[in-house]
């Protein structure tokens, strides 16, 4: 077992790249305010991504919570947000919304008020001159004369409605126009002065989950007529089925493939009732109501509303929202910066507490993903749901786990319950059901995100348990899991079935991470061998490095490099090309820049990447978040200014303090976090861990108040907008030259202190000791090629399910461990069992090893034969270059002879196939003849070839003859 230690990032620089940048003195070309902010709510300006595809909203909201009383507008009604800030009607407003998905969603129970006749498919016209939002309240006077003002609490909203004077004030209940439609719509008159009922929704992206949210609603004065009304149900969204390799446009998903089947599946309706009360307001004008919401039941509705406004003084409850808010977004105070900066600050952090969402009823109850009622855990205050996981591990579910650690508690252990229920964790969520949109296993992430930033009070140990199991035992939240097990990638020609699987190469990219962070979340437990095992696991990237092109590239089953490859394509990828994804290896950057040849390269490639912000030429999208780590890596090069200068060229082009301030959805607050983060310089690069790469604090002070009480304030002197560059830092007054936070400033909390100026300096943070960590794991074999022969399916050694018998190798002398002498070269089989990974499917990996005298191979090709080039490196770090070519394991069923320099080491009577009970087929294991090695000198390693072009070339051990002779190792 070979310990795993975290390093510094290498960096080798071009010449001339250390010039020292002269310290300058930023230009001031903004007015800056240096008063710590006191209020920051009234900062926030809600409508900021109310339009340009961001798909927020701005009604009344609390932190977390169950209701976001919002217009929704036409013709737009955008997904899940609902609001359009060009459109000029409202049709309803409705009491959930979700902020920025990239589907529609919730918009459920609409109420709109009109005057006159009842007409259940009204709009209401308006400007936004006559509007107003801020934290926990909304209001719009509508031009028919009705001036409406929306608060809420967690799980209750309560309006007041402003009529002119006539006998015909109606509220219309328009039930049949959720953002995705209704299968059933409920409206029952209790008396004079209270409605209730129930509406179903769901069908997220076409996928066919449902869920039920009841309402009631009270008035404080009785309403003369109501009633039910026919309306044309909104259409639902229709199912997709798209090529698992197919290019998708970002922010835009489909589904791909079969879809598990739900017991509460979404059955669209085309027609159903909606409802209105009317009421005379000739002496008052003003109707006054509230509404309890809930998932589990009508008197649960009742119940939450009580609970939580049992008065009837609109002031006191949007005083309560907004207490609430202050005290939340008052746990980064900033002090100076423009006015409109401070507002797209606190602002994109408002946004960035908006979900996951409340879905227990104040008695603690809830509807589980198992569709049965289950109560919250003692110890713990809520259930929250909805999980944009996809989007939300790369920096929302670390601001949530800092700034709000009890509820990134809960939200934790909702996961763990939700795992418990269904055996999966949720991948994509809407309320208490799994839609399986996006691809990976964010859970993974998200949860070892909340740990790692403080959110300790959950069940630690079924959380990583289940995290392991997911990880490891076949689900529908990996459909490639099979794949990803024994040959270390997932194939561009692969089957996958259910659930939802496409973009193979980034979607095994998304595997490493989620591997990565269970490695770690292990890791932070003390379970040392499992943190291990996930951390070499995760390395299956370097599967589908390309050494020659510098990309990830697709494979096929059997090895083979996919045809028609270009980086600019989003074909096998998931709302992205290789430009975005091939710097995806947060983990492991300095591997990356070794792979691509060098920091020097990765510069390059970085700085072509980052040529555009905004996905010209397939480069880096900073709308879309495949893209939102790339602005980060220069700091693992020894080039920190770059990032630097990146991140503000990012800030300054895409936020802004206007509806259009927002590039694309913001996706439940994943791209406002970005923002966020940036903001005080820094970013949660690394999945699972508490690491942060540095960038430069866009204000002159931020005071982070941490889990542990303490504070951690960054303190930006001469920063200015024109000023992003690190002249030089200290931490907590002592010299800081390293592109990374300090180790616990997050718990222990201190003060990291910025000279920032207008021109580069190149030298700060760029040695080699300076850049953040990377976790490189340990060798270990890519491919699974021998099975057990009543369990053939546990091994792929060629791609079409095909491997070596176990017992046909034990019976020929080949057991694991076993040693096999061929030529004077002493091999050592693998010592694994059947079904586990025992060869290396050659891409340039290096073997570490050591011997002298003269090399040989073990092993064979699959639809070879198969040759490349591998290198020797010595311990004195000289290399030599060796031809590697290995014969077809089958010498193509009979009909071939090996390759010259290859000699038949075991021969086999038959092969294994999943499905069948074995396959006729004569195999074989070859030893490439001994190549004489540089006297004298001991060998450290050999990298295996990178250009192999087609086929699989499978080394199963590396064998040393002469002086001295070793094994290859794991």
């Amino acid at each position: 077992m070979v310990t795993m230690v975290p390093f510094r990032l290498l960096s080798v620089l071009a010449a001339g790249a250390l010039a020292l940048g002269a310290a300058s003195i930023p230009v001031h070309a903004d007015p800056v305010t240096l008063a710590p902010v006191t209020d920051p709510a009234s900062l926030v300006n809600p409508f900021i991504g109310t339009t340009h595809a961001a798909d927020d909203f701005p009604g009344a909201d609390t932190p977390f919570g169950m209701v976001q009383w919002s217009p929704d507008t036409s013709p737009h009604r955008p997904d899940g947000g609902g609001y359009e800030y060009t459109d000029s009607a409202i049709t309803g407003f409705g009491l959930t919304h979700i902020a920025g998905p990239g589907c529609r969603a919730a918009g459920d129970i609409p109420v709109l008020p009109t005057v006159g006749a009842v007409d259940t498919a009204a709009t209401d016209t308006f400007s936004h001159d006559n509007e107003s939002a801020s934290p926990g309240s909304y209001t719009v006077s509508l031009d028919n004369g009705v001036k409406t003002e929306l608060t809420a609490t967690t799980r209750s909203g309560m309006a007041r409605f402003t009529f002119p004077s006539t006998g015909q004030a109606n509220l219309l209940f328009k039930l049949t126009a959720s953002e995705n439609g209704d299968t059933a719509a409920e409206f029952d008159v209790v008396n004079d002065t209270e409605v209730r009922g129930k509406i179903t929704s769901g069908n997220f992206c076409g996928e066919g989950n449902s869920y039920t949210v009841y309402y009631d609603m009270v008035f404080d004065q009785p309403f003369r007529h109501s009633g039910t009304a026919l309306a044309a149900a909104t259409p639902s969204t229709p199912r997709t089925d798209a090529s698992p390799n197919a290019p998708e446009a970002p922010n835009r998903p489909v589904l791909h493939g079969a879809m598990p089947r739900t017991p509460r599946a979404f059955g669209p309706r085309a027609s159903g009732s909606d409802g209105y009360v009317t009421f005379d307001t000739t002496t008052h004008q003003a109707v006054q109501a509230k509404v309890g919401i809930s998932y589990v039941s009508a008197a649960g509705a009742v119940a939450n509303r009580r609970a939580e406004n049992p008065g009837w003084n609109l002031a006191k409850v949007q005083g309560a929202a907004r207490a609430t808010w202050t005290s939340l977004l008052g746990r980064v105070r900033i002090a100076g910066g423009t006015p409109d900066r401070q507002t797209v600050f606190y602002t994109a952090l408002y946004h960035s507490l908006l979900h996951p969402n409340v879905i227990s009823d104040t008695d603690r109850r809830y509807p589980g993903f198992d569709g049965r009622i289950h109560t919250v855990d003692k110890g713990h205050g809520a259930a929250y749901a909805n999980y944009s996981g996809w989007d939300v591990y790369r920096s929302q579910a670390q601001l949530e786990g800092l700034l709000a650690p009890q509820v990134a508690s809960d939200t934790a252990q909702s996961m763990v319950d939700d795992y418990r229920q269904t055996g999966l964790f949720p991948k994509w969520s809407e309320n208490n059901g799994e839609t399986h949109v996006m691809v990976g296993d964010p859970a993974d992430e998200i949860i070892a995100d909340y740990h790692a930033f403080g959110a300790r009070n959950f069940d630690t140990a079924a959380a990583l348990k289940g995290m392991i199991a997911g990880a490891t035992v076949p689900n529908d939240n990996r459909p490639g899991l099979a794949y990803m097990q024994q040959l270390g990638r997932l194939p561009s020609n692969g089957k996958y079935g259910c659930c939802n699987f496409y973009g193979p190469a980034s979607t095994t990219l998304e595997y490493n991470s989620a591997d990565f962070a269970i490695s770690a979340f292990a890791g932070a437990l003390g379970h040392t061998a499992d943190q291990q095992r996930f951390a070499n696991r995760a390395q299956d990237w370097q599967n589908l490095f390309h050494y020659s092109s510098g990309f990830v590239q697709p494979r096929d089953a059997s090895g083979t490099w996919t045809g028609g490859f270009s980086p600019t394509s989003g074909r096998n990828f998931v709302e992205g090309d290789s430009w975005q994804y091939t710097p995806m290896v947060p983990f492991n950057l300095h591997g990356l820049a070794t792979a691509m040849g060098g920091d020097a390269a990765m510069a390059t490639f970085l700085d072509t990447d980052l040529s555009s912000l905004t996905g010209a030429g397939g480069y880096t999208d900073l709308g879309n978040e495949p893209s939102l780590n790339i602005p980060w890596e220069y700091d693992y090069i020894g080039r920190p200014y770059q990032t630097q200068k990146v991140v503000r060229q990012v800030q300054d082009q895409i936020w802004t303090d206007g509806p259009a301030g927002l590039a694309g959805n913001d996706d439940l607050g994943e791209m406002s976090s970005w923002y966020v983060w940036s903001a005080l310089g820094m970013y949660p690069e690394t999945p699972g861990t508490a690491d942060l790469a540095l960038g430069s604090p866009l204000f002159p002070q931020a005071v982070l108040t941490l889990p542990s009480g303490r504070t951690l304030t960054i303190d930006g002197t001469g920063a200015a907008d024109d000023a992003p560059y690190v002249q030089s830092a200290t931490w907590n007054g002592a010299a800081w030259n390293a592109a990374h936070a300090p180790d616990g400033a997050l718990s222990g909390g201190g003060t990291l202190t910025y000279v920032l100026g207008t021109s580069p300096n190149t030298s700060w943070a760029s040695d080699a000791a300076a850049a953040p960590r990377s976790y490189p794991g340990a060798p270990t074999y890519s491919g699974v090629g021998t099975s057990g022969d009543t369990a053939a399916a546990s091994a792929n050694f060629d791609g079409a399910g095909f491997s070596y018998s176990a017992h046909a190798l034990a019976t020929a002398g080949v057991t694991p461990g076993a040693e096999v002498t061929v030529g004077g070269a002493a091999f050592t089989w693998p010592d694994v069992a059947p079904g586990a990974r025992d060869n290396y499917e050659a891409n340039g990996q290096t073997v570490r090893t050591s011997g002298s005298g003269s090399i040989s191979f073990l092993g064979a090709a699959n639809n070879g034969p198969v040759s490349g080039t591998a290198t020797v490196t010595y311990t004195d770090g000289t290399t030599q270059p060796v031809t590697l070519g290995l014969s077809d394991w089958t010498l193509s069923a009979g009909a071939g002879s090996p390759l010259a320099d290859n000699t038949v080491a075991v021969t086999l009577p038959y092969r294994n196939h999943a499905g069948t009970a074995s396959d006729p087929t004569t195999t074989y294991v070859f030893a490439t003849t001994p190549v004489a090695l540089t006297p004298g000198k001991t060998v450290s390693g050999v990298r295996l070839p990178s250009d192999v072009a087609s086929g699989g070339l499978h080394v199963f051990a590396i064998g040393f003859g002469g002086t001295a002779s070793a094994r290859g190792h794991r």
